[in-house]
């Protein structure tokens, strides 16, 4: 009998990390982290990453595992995540990935591609490009460059179009010639893909207690302990929804509610875009939810079993 894998994702505050935990006591099963935010050591209350005292009965994997200083890409998280479920099957535990990273998902089911190693001096490279050239003439470079990623990457997704710069300039290959090649490392498992499709009014209200708690929880000293590395702009981390309206307000130029308004918008829109994306890539998952949390439980338990 094949190896099985549960994949259970969903929007921001959709409530995985709770049925995940539910789930895995069910199933003898482990967590696996798939949150590009919740890697990152130094951010536990604003990318709530679930605590040290959740891990007591099950077992967690790749969270706080890596600083926010080191380059962490998809493809070094599915090098984690397949050692990960590997040693699960080890020790005869269902592995359990959960996370709202659409990215982490599609290197499991879809695969990802054997693009080489961009260096760091390429990439300081493109990054001093997008910098002087600006976000609409940086993409029209990347056009003429690369002609294959029109209207596959859009001019707003800087993360994306600077990365295809990178592969062409580094390459002399399109980042699409590379995806072609790509190929699924899970064929000989059993995959079970669940999407928590959270009603929209109850994900808005999850998202504003949510913010509540991290202020409880003293988000600020996190934002102030990262403010001290003095990270460039162009690191990942400076994208965690909180840090630039925190920043704001310390510098008072907001006040406590503006903050947590800006906050709950930009955390409304990410969830948008993570039903966008799942929409889009995640079409043959079970879509899964009801307020219910032991009928939530029951329905997952049934899709799994």
């Amino acid at each position: 009998m094949s190896k099985k894998i549960i994949l259970l994702a969903g929007p921001t505050a959709s409530g995985k990390s709770s049925i995940a935990i539910k789930l895995a006591k069910k199933i003898n099963g482990e967590i696996i982290n798939a949150d590009s935010m919740q890697v990152y050591k130094e951010f536990l209350v604003l990318s709530s990453r679930p605590r040290p005292s959740e891990f007591k009965d099950v077992k967690h994997h790749l969270y706080g595992f890596i600083s926010i200083k080191d380059y962490f890409s998809a493809g070094d998280w599915l090098k984690h995540a397949k050692n990960q479920i590997r040693k699960c099957h080890k020790r005869n535990k269902t592995p359990i990935v959960v996370g709202g990273t659409g990215l982490y998902f599609n290197t499991i089911t879809k695969g990802i591609s054997k693009i080489p190693n961009i260096d760091l001096k390429t990439r300081n490279k493109v990054r001093k490009i997008y910098a002087k050239s600006g976000k609409d003439n940086f993409y029209k470079k990347l056009l003429k460059a690369d002609p294959l990623i029109k209207n596959k990457i859009l001019p707003t997704d800087s993360q994306r179009a600077q990365r295809a710069y990178e592969v062409i300039l580094k390459t002399k290959r399109s980042l699409y010639e590379w995806i072609k090649e790509t190929k699924p490392e899970f064929i000989d498992y059993e995959i079970k893909k669940i999407y928590l499709n959270i009603p929209r009014e109850k994900l808005l209200k999850n998202i504003c207690l949510r913010t509540e708690k991290m202020f409880k929880d003293n988000c600020k000293e996190e934002v102030k302990k990262f403010n001290l590395l003095k990270l460039k702009k162009s690191y990942s981390g400076n994208k965690l929804i909180g840090i630039e309206e925190i920043n704001d307000f310390l510098k008072k130029n907001i006040s406590l509610d503006q903050c947590k308004s800006l906050i709950n918008i930009r955390t409304r829109q990410y969830a948008k875009r993570q039903n966008t994306w799942a929409r889009g890539h995640m079409k043959n998952w079970n879509k899964l939810y009801t307020e219910d949390f032991s009928d939530l439980l029951k329905k997952i338990l049934k899709v799994v079993s």
